[in-house]
Formats: structure tokens, sequence, C-alpha cells
């Protein structure tokens, strides 16, 4: 899962992801348009409650992230669009920890944005078809993106947490496929009925 609790972390870990996580909401902000903001509140909202339906995977367990159609669609938007969600679900749930909010936020989002910004003009430019088969690379890395981030935080955290970053890993890879057909339907028919809607502010 990629809500890591309170008191699991080091604090170099939990400092450096607050940093980063700070960094990609500052510069997401400073790039903010208006109308950016009810995309924003949608996916945020679709990831608060995609987050809450969590399928059981050996001795975990995953939910969707919708965060490689976040990066398509929202660009740096991603980082308070997750961060809000991360801190809804874990003042109302429990998910998660308000400690570790900013690490979660960087696993979570910063695949994303990254994979948005590398793929993005490509999926924009393509018919509807590739934009999908696309779509559907980036929804699948995004997973994998987090799910090697979610391993490095806790591998840093202390060499003991290894062999579950392993399994957690493990886990990932049926999300990624999950992942990856619902975001390319999802980008294969926005390109077809609403282009625009796949070009961020900051694209």
């Amino acid at each position: 899962m990629a809500h890591i609790p309170d008191g699991i972390l080091s604090a170099p870990v939990l400092i450096g992801g607050a940093v980063i996580a700070a960094g990609g909401v500052a510069i997401a902000l400073k790039r903010l348009e208006d109308r950016m903001v009810p995309r924003a509140a949608i996916l945020s909202a679709a990831f608060f409650a995609g987050s809450l339906i969590a399928v059981p995977v050996g001795p975990s367990s995953v939910h969707l992230l919708f965060t490689g159609l976040m990066g398509v669609m929202l660009g740096t938007m991603a980082f308070p669009a997750v961060l809000v969600a991360l801190l809804l679900q874990t003042v109302l749930f429990g998910f998660g920890g308000l400690t570790t909010l900013g690490v979660n936020t960087v696993n979570i989002a910063l695949p994303g944005v990254l994979l948005g910004l590398a793929l993005g003009p490509a999926i924009r430019a393509a018919s509807p078809g590739r934009a999908a088969m696309l779509a559907a690379v980036c929804g699948a890395l995004a997973v994998a993106g987090t799910g090697s981030l979610v391993a490095l935080s806790l591998w840093l955290s202390s060499p003991e947490f290894v062999p579950v970053a392993k399994i957690m890993l493990i886990t990932y890879l049926p999300l990624a496929l999950g992942e990856a057909a619902v975001t390319a339907a999802a980008v294969g028919f926005l390109s077809r009925v609403q282009p625009a809607a796949l070009r961020p502010a900051a694209a």
C-alpha cells in the first residue's frame, strides 16, 4: 500500500519527503490557472475515492492511484491534488499518517508528474487509439514508480525493511495492469471528445 503510516520512516526520509512535496506544491500553485481548479478537484476526488477501495494482494493490499492520468491532465498540479486527498484520508479514516504526508505525496504524485511531462506531449499529439496505448504505458509506469519510491523510502529508513519492500513491489504488478487499462480508457475517451482536457496549464 502506498500510504505509509507514522512511526516507520526515519527522520531524514520524512524531512526529505516533506521538502520535495512542498517544492512540488509551490511550483504547482505558482503556475495555477483558474481553469485547472475544477479539473484538479475532480481528479483529487477520484484518487480519494479510489484509494478507499483496497484489494488484498498477498500480505498487502493495492488500490487504484490515477497518478498517470493526473500527470497527463494536471501536470505539476498533481502534487496539491494528491496532498489534499491524502490529508483528508489521514484525518477522516486514519490512512497513512501526518508525519508521512510529505513522503506519501511524493511517492504517489512524482512518478505521474514526471511521466506526464515525458509522455504528455506525445499523447496529446497522437490519434485516440495511439493516445490510449501511450496512456496505458504512462499509467503502468506511474504505478511502478510509486512502488519503487515506497520501497526506496522503506530501505532508506532501515535495512530491516528490505524484505517487506521487495514483497510490496511484487504486489504492485497486478495494480499496474489495472491502472494501465483505466488510464487508457480515460485518455482514449477524452482524446476523442475533449482533447483540451488533456492539456494542463504547464504544458
